[in-house]
């Protein structure tokens, strides 16, 4: 398990733990991003931080210390999952 600030931009992650008593966290689970969810870095930030996600269909940015608190087992050729248009 490892924090999503610490992937890199094209690593994947599968979504393990959100703390739902943040508010940015039930943000992002109203969004879909849950637990099982797979989740990739797309890039970064000159100096690191916001970090750029996509993660079913969608592409959001997250602070460092946001990200921070989300833990996710890496793993390197999930697919993203796409919305159908």
């Amino acid at each position: 398990m490892l924090s999503l600030s610490k992937l890199l931009p094209g690593q994947f992650g599968k979504v393990v733990a959100l703390n739902s008593e943040r508010a940015v966290d039930q943000r992002l689970m109203a969004l879909g991003l849950l637990p099982g969810m797979v989740v990739k870095v797309e890039r970064r930030a000159p100096l690191g931080d916001p970090i750029s996600l996509s993660f079913g269909g969608l592409e959001i940015c997250l602070r460092q210390d946001e990200a921070r608190d989300i833990f996710v087992d890496l793993s390197a050729d999930c697919p993203i999952p796409r919305r159908k248009s």
